[in-house]
Formats: C-alpha cells, structure tokens, sequence
C-alpha cells in the first residue's frame, strides 16, 4: 500500500512540473525571463494574479503583444491545471 500511494505522490509531482516544461521554453526554468523579450517576468507572481492571467488569455480578454500566442497556450488547460501553473509560478 504505501508503494502505491508513493508512487501516486511521485507521478502527481512529475505530472505538475510537466505542466510548466512548455511554459519553461520561453519564460525560463524559473519563470525569470520575459517570453521571447516582449511579455512581463511573471516569477513570483501571486497564484490569483496569475489564474486571472491564465483565464484571461484563455477567453481573449488579457494581454498585450503576447495575447495571440498565450491564446493558444491555455486553449486546452483546464481549471486545475491553471491552478496548478499558478501554484508554480508564486513559488518561484
């Protein structure tokens, strides 16, 4: 039993640092850069700043010179997972 609950904890763990390895192309390992030198450095950013970002590019209603591209990006992120980049993103 308790391989299979570390097993469940460990593939949550990749599963979750999966989810920001395409975000990691552009705004770096750490969420330091800014995305191909146009977007803000988003490391550090509060998980609530971040969802509304997230969300906000998802239904068109956020961004700048990046709107179009981060569109794409999030079109398939659910609740969850923009939860999670959040978490993510404020912990950096």
């Amino acid at each position: 039993m308790k391989k299979i609950i570390l097993g469940t904890l460990i593939g949550a763990a990749s599963l979750m640092a999966a989810n920001w390895a395409p975000c990691a192309a552009c705004h770096g390992a750490n969420a330091e850069k800014p995305a191909l030198g146009k977007s803000q450095v988003i490391k550090g950013w509060p998980a609530d700043k971040t969802i509304a970002a997230l969300k906000g590019y998802k239904d068109g209603s956020y961004g700048g010179a990046m709107k179009g591209l981060m569109k794409g990006q999030v079109a398939k992120l659910s609740d969850a997972d923009i939860a999670d980049l959040a978490d993510q993103i404020s912990k950096f």
